[in-house]
């Protein structure tokens, strides 16, 4: 990637894990100079993002890795989105919430490191934020934002607590099904700049769905598993790639004021100084209200003996949707 001075942003709780530390000797292993940014918020705002932007300007960076959840790469995103083209973070905040601003050419390289199987934010163009003075969330979304590289190493999420697996796995299978039910891609109008369409959501009859939600139930007893982190990570790299193509929206969309009004809720298992709503929670809370979608069918099946459930056979996605908004991840 040709880097010789990179900036580590990580969080508190992979530090503790001793994954950071792992990935930073490796990187100076090849003589790259390493600085870390340990100062990550779960959920970040734009204060906090803002505070990564200024320690990126101030380094003379020319590569960022990420390592962490979604919170750890969208930061490093944001950061490297800023140190590439100076400007206040709200000036790049999707509009109408923030200025809408577009970066001019690419940004300097990124490895996006996940320690988690959910966000996907290791393959999409958005990063994430809540904005608390105005009360909502919102993020940035461009093309450039997209890492570089990504490494999605199953054996990262041995760590990972079970209430975050839980979270994640919610996350995955709203991705999933968004991008599932979501406008065709040749029923859109044409994008100033062409875009592949979308890989395949899910296998038919929502197999890849309803498989991941049995997979999210096994996983919580015993998170250990190699197969199921390895399935996990899949799961949640993919659904990454599908919602960068084809879009989130009515979940995604109701999640983001839900998690950003309530600001009084303690997570448990989270161990974090602060109360916030797991985005997994608040976007699998959007799609259950909705009766009729698969979410809610998933809620009510029971696995069947070989591990999958009665909807392999019987359930079928609804044949169509409210046209997703404009404004759910800048789409």
């Amino acid at each position: 990637m040709g880097v010789a001075r990179a900036m580590l942003v990580s969080d508190r709780g992979v530090i503790e894990a001793g994954i950071t530390e792992r990935v930073r000797a490796a990187i100076e292993v090849e003589s790259i100079e390493v600085e870390l940014f340990d100062r990550v918020r779960v959920e970040p705002t734009d204060e906090s993002m803002q505070e990564a932007a200024d320690f990126a300007l101030d380094g003379g960076f020319d590569g960022f890795v990420g390592v962490g959840g979604g919170s750890c790469l969208d930061t490093a995103k944001v950061a490297d989105l800023v140190a590439t083209h100076p400007a206040a973070i709200m000036d790049y905040v999707n509009h109408p919430v923030g200025g809408g601003r577009k970066p001019p050419s690419p940004l300097k390289p990124l490895l996006a490191i996940p320690t988690t199987a959910g966000t996907g934010s290791e393959a999409t163009s958005v990063a994430v934020l809540d904005i608390p003075e105005q009360r909502v969330k919102s993020g940035i979304s461009h093309r450039y934002l997209r890492p570089a590289q990504g490494i999605v190493d199953p054996e990262l999420t041995r760590t990972t607590p079970a209430a975050v697996t839980a979270a994640c796995g919610l996350d995955v299978i709203c991705h999933a099904a968004e991008s599932y039910v979501a406008r065709a891609f040749d029923s859109r109008d044409r994008p100033e700049i062409p875009r592949p369409p979308a890989l395949p959501g899910l296998e038919p009859r929502l197999r890849g769905l309803v498989g991941q939600g049995a997979r999210v139930r096994r996983a919580l007893p015993a998170p250990r598993g190699r197969r199921r982190r390895r399935h996990g990570g899949a799961r949640g790299d993919g659904g990454g790639r599908r919602l960068g193509s084809a879009g989130v929206h009515i979940p995604h969309a109701c999640a983001y004021p839900t998690a950003s009004l309530k600001h009084e809720w303690q997570p448990p298992g989270y161990e974090v100084d602060h109360p916030f709503v797991p985005h997994g929670f608040s976007v699998m809370y959007s799609a259950r209200r909705r009766s009729g979608t698969p979410t809610v069918a998933i809620r009510r099946s029971t696995p069947t003996s070989r591990g999958g459930s009665p909807l392999r056979s019987r359930s079928r996605p609804p044949t169509s949707m409210p046209r997703p908004s404009r404004h759910c991840c800048g789409r």
